[in-house]
């Protein structure tokens, strides 16, 4: 892989943490405390959904950003013909 290939592989992860970390971001801190008042006069199970984002709501979204993260990570992977075979 010469050197404007790797750059541009990198680039393209580069691209793909910040959207994932900015997702993470807005949805357990903007969720969880920025947007909480607004968010509580919707109830899910009994329990106001501001509160259910900063208990449960923040780690689900960052499990499932895990997996999107892997699915697009094998796709640039391949893209990049640097996969595993």
């Amino acid at each position: 892989m010469n050197n404007s290939t790797r750059q541009a592989y990198w680039k393209k992860n580069l691209q793909y943490l910040i959207v994932l970390l900015a997702i993470w971001f807005i949805v357990s801190f903007g969720c969880g405390i920025l947007f909480a008042d607004t968010l509580n006069t919707i109830k899910i199970g009994g329990f106001p959904l501001g509160f259910w984002f900063a208990q449960q709501g923040a780690i689900y979204v960052f499990v499932i950003l895990i997996f999107v993260y892997v699915v697009l990570m094998n796709r640039l992977d391949k893209a990049f013909d640097v996969d595993e075979q």
